[in-house]
């Protein structure tokens, strides 16, 4: 499987911005950001597909959130600006072996058993 390790996150003030990245081990379709807030399941926020470039972003974040990616570092970006107390929550980036329509992950959230998960960072968002 395909191995990705996340880094970035932390704590920022209510309106601040963090971003965080996540890379891939190998090449890969398309690469999902997920965000699980305490006590709550594990919900995609943002993801980007590789064959056309297209980003797709959960309502709550659309405007706030956007993905970039630099395909020679196998690196993608996800840059959270203006964030709110309702954003702070592990991150973690997701990929799968088979390719996977990113609008419809981000539009029904989740769970899906993707091969692999990166190791989460934490997003604290306080004043």
């Amino acid at each position: 499987h395909v191995q990705l390790v996340e880094s970035g996150g932390g704590w920022v003030q209510p309106g601040g911005s963090l971003s965080l990245s996540c890379a891939a081990s190998g090449d890969t379709y398309a690469i999902a950001w997920f965000r699980q807030a305490p006590g709550k399941e594990r919900n995609a926020v943002s993801c980007i597909n590789f064959s056309d470039g297209k980003t797709f972003h959960r309502e709550s974040v659309k405007g706030r959130f956007t993905i970039s990616r630099d395909n020679a570092k196998k690196t993608v970006y996800l840059h959270m600006n203006s964030l709110k107390p309702e954003d702070p929550g592990v991150y973690f980036c997701a990929t799968d072996e088979s390719p996977f329509p990113c609008q419809v992950v981000v539009s029904t959230g989740g769970p899906f058993p993707f091969t692999s998960w990166s190791q989460g960072t934490q997003v604290t968002v306080s004043s």
